[in-house]
């Protein structure tokens, strides 16, 4: 669900009174430091080929919570792999949701997935921001994680990996408004509060928004060492250092 949409109703509406508390609170949960990995593994790009990225989009979906990690991904160029630009760019990305219809994101932005959940190729790397989601969503989830290199949420994304049952006694974290609610309804999952996301071997988790982009960079560095990962964020002018370890 839409994070924005997760604000709706919750205590923090009901707190304006308590503003300067609600202040303090905000300022020392915010996800400000940089990345912990728990457990971790270099990841190794195909031999021949470009490395699959899944982006998953439902309805309500944040924009930046998949543009971000999108930019990232399509701004790796690496000339060393060859003379052409589709030799240079070792990602390929793709929008995959429940249908094919056009799904209506954040302020009325429409997207044409290009593939379903039930008939998109497979993927290496999978990414899933603060959106409604779906039980089709989940069980694709559940499907994909095992062979995926690296599943990524952004933000409540987050909450799609943990109905899909992929979190349970991982350490994850989500947006700065959330870490409270998240460890309520979850208790089987380690809630890391203050840092722009957590690294799991297989799966990985990130605060909200400009988190993802973190994630991402994070991502491209363990395929790829350090300085490519530098590059991109140079080219993509991402002047954060949250992704480095």
């Amino acid at each position: 669900m839409n994070r924005r949409s997760f604000l709706t109703g919750t205590a923090a509406f009901g707190a304006i009174a308590a503003w300067p508390a609600l202040a303090r609170t905000e300022q020392k949960n915010t996800s400000d430091g940089k990345g912990v990995v728990v457990s971790t593994s270099k990841l190794i790009p195909p031999a021949k080929g470009r490395i699959p990225v899944a982006v998953a989009v439902s309805e309500g979906a944040t924009v930046i919570d998949f543009a971000g990690p999108w930019d990232v991904f399509v701004s790796v160029m690496m000339p060393e792999l060859g003379p052409t630009m589709a030799d240079q760019m070792p990602f390929e990305l793709f929008m995959v949701s429940d249908k094919l219809d056009p799904v209506t994101v954040e302020g009325g932005m429409k997207i044409v997935p290009q593939y379903t959940f039930a008939n998109m190729p497979a993927c290496k790397v999978a990414v899933i921001g603060a959106q409604r989601g779906s039980e089709k969503m989940q069980e694709w989830l559940r499907k994909i994680a095992p062979t995926a290199d690296v599943t990524m949420s952004v933000c409540t994304g987050v909450t799609q990996l943990a109905k899909a049952g992929l979190l349970a006694g991982k350490s994850a974290t989500i947006h700065h408004d959330f870490y409270d609610s998240f460890a309520k309804d979850y208790p089987n999952i380690d809630v890391r509060r203050g840092v722009r996301f957590v690294e799991n071997e297989k799966i990985s988790t990130s605060g909200g928004e400009t988190c993802g982009i973190d994630l991402a960079l994070r991502v491209v560095e363990r395929y790829f060492g350090r300085k490519v990962a530098e590059r991109t964020a140079v080219f993509v002018e991402h002047q954060g250092k949250g992704w480095m370890i």
